[in-house]
């Protein structure tokens, strides 16, 4: 009886562990391919629409972006 709960215990610590490890690996690889975005992105992106950002727009946006992520 105690040796189960004991096992039960082992397996859901080892479970939780190796879960762990697994999606720090898998969003590691996601932010390598996937880099967040930055200020020459956002320039890009605005110029691509037709029109040339000042450097004061592109730090808005920024500021806006960081806002909603948090």
């Amino acid at each position: 009886m105690l040796g189960n709960i004991l096992c039960a215990i082992g397996g859901i610590i080892v479970g939780l562990i190796a879960g762990f490890l697994l999606a720090k690996k898998m969003m590691e690889k996601y932010l390598k391919n996937n880099p967040p975005i930055n200020e020459k992105m956002i320039e890009v992106m605005m110029s691509s629409m037709g029109r040339k950002p000042s450097q004061k727009q592109v730090k808005q946006v920024m500021q806006q972006m960081n806002r909603g992520m948090k």
